[in-house]
């Protein structure tokens, strides 16, 4: 029986062993920070069908590693529910997200992504302003795939005729906008004004090409009771009660207000980059007669809204490690070069942007870039969801109904309070 007593002693210290084992690791999911194994790679919707051919390079040299890829829809709202969803039940079914850079904050308050070594990635070799949307609280957590920043899209061909050069200034536009745009059957100038993410992009825009802010700290404070902040609010305010941004731009979303332009009814108009190439097809009734310049701001240029995504760890990923080298290989010059050239996406990578072949290919990357080192990130806020959303109401139903700068302050202001306040 004395074998059976020690088994039972060894028995009952291995169950201990594991048992502090299990209880070291609790929360922790199996593989941690050093677990390797196939991945997951979460997005939205890939239009162009690049990445497919992008994650094939990684799963020919990675056979043991392979990553599978998770479309979800277009839309970025139904992108981040899913995302959301997912994350709040701590599952591990999806290791590395992309993610609006306006997540970052949000994700990483929560718990949901894991801070990351900056060390690890060429960091110094992206376009600086993108490198502040993938952090939070002084931390990486995220590193910068894909950047955007808002162009102004002109007729060259209409103020060439006038004798006017492209605007630099608000009071340049809306007089160009009130006396040119009528002249010929136009519209003056339109953004994207129906109540979503695009709105709240164009009031940052606006606010903050003022010189002035709608949150500071993190998003601790609410600072849009500003006399900056207001003069940046009543370019757009004005802009509806006056008539040179006409009352259906208050129903146009991205692909709306670049039709509007690509028919010939718009003589100024703010769009992401991707507008450019669509605008300039064959089919197009404006192609060959367009330009872009860096958005106008009060007294010069203005400030862009920074658009694009993160590549970010799910706190919850068992295979961390085998996620984080993902990530750097999606970041390398190389596939930064064919997130341009195959992914019609603007890259992070600086140097891209100078490159006389991609610039011969893509002629508006010296523009852009101009406007990505212009440009700041939106609203960073651990409740960016919820700010986003006021924003957009408050601001829509302001423009919709006419109302006064002093007002949609007053109520902007309280809404974003209780927000904040909840934190």
């Amino acid at each position: 029986m004395r074998w059976k007593r020690a088994a039972g002693r060894a028995l009952l210290v291995c169950s201990l062993l594991f048992a502090g084992q299990a209880g070291a690791r609790a929360g922790e999911p199996a593989g941690g920070p050093d677990g390797r194994g196939p991945v997951t790679l979460v997005t939205g919707g890939d239009l162009t069908g690049y990445l497919r051919g992008v994650l094939d390079g990684w799963n020919d040299r990675h056979p043991r590693e392979k990553v599978t890829l998770v479309e979800l829809p277009d839309a970025a709202d139904e992108v981040r529910a899913q995302m959301v969803t997912e994350l709040r039940s701590r599952s591990d079914r999806f290791d590395v997200l992309n993610i609006d850079v306006a997540w970052t904050s949000e994700f990483a308050a929560a718990g949901w992504i894991k801070p990351v070594n900056s060390a690890q990635f060429p960091l110094k070799h992206f376009l600086p302003p993108v490198v502040d949307t993938a952090t939070f609280r002084g931390r990486l957590y995220a590193v910068p795939y894909v950047t955007n920043a808002g162009l102004l899209y002109y007729r060259k061909d209409v103020l060439a005729r006038e004798g006017a050069r492209p605007p630099r200034t608000w009071a340049e536009l809306e007089r160009l906008a009130k006396t040119v745009a009528p002249k010929y059957g136009m519209d003056g100038y339109a953004g994207q004004f129906l109540p979503y993410e695009g709105l709240t992009a164009n009031v940052g825009e606006a606010v903050q090409s003022a010189g002035g802010s709608v949150l500071a700290g993190e998003g601790a404070r609410v600072t849009v009771d500003s006399p900056a902040a207001r003069r940046g609010l009543s370019f757009l305010l004005d802009g509806v009660r006056e008539g040179w941004i006409p009352q259906r731009a208050l129903t146009y979303k991205e692909e709306e207000s670049r039709k509007a332009f690509q028919e010939g009814r718009l003589l100024f108009l703010r769009n992401w980059p991707y507008a450019y190439a669509l605008a300039n097809a064959r089919s197009s009734k404006v192609a060959g007669k367009f330009g872009a310049v860096p958005l106008p701001g009060p007294d010069g240029p203005g400030s862009s809204a920074l658009g694009g995504s993160n590549l970010a760890v799910n706190a919850q990923s068992r295979h961390q490690k085998t996620a984080t080298e993902l990530i750097s290989y999606l970041t390398t010059e190389s596939v930064q070069r064919r997130v341009l050239t195959e992914g019609a996406l603007p890259p992070v990578w600086a140097d891209l942007y100078s490159d006389p072949e991609l610039v011969r290919r893509f002629p508006y990357l010296p523009t852009l870039k101009r406007g990505v080192l212009a440009a700041k990130p939106r609203l960073k806020s651990p409740h960016y969801d919820q700010v986003s959303l006021a924003v957009q109401a408050v601001m829509h139903d302001a423009l919709l109904h006419r109302r006064s700068t002093d007002a949609t302050v007053a109520r902007l202001t309280r809404e974003l309070r209780a927000i904040v306040g909840r934190g």
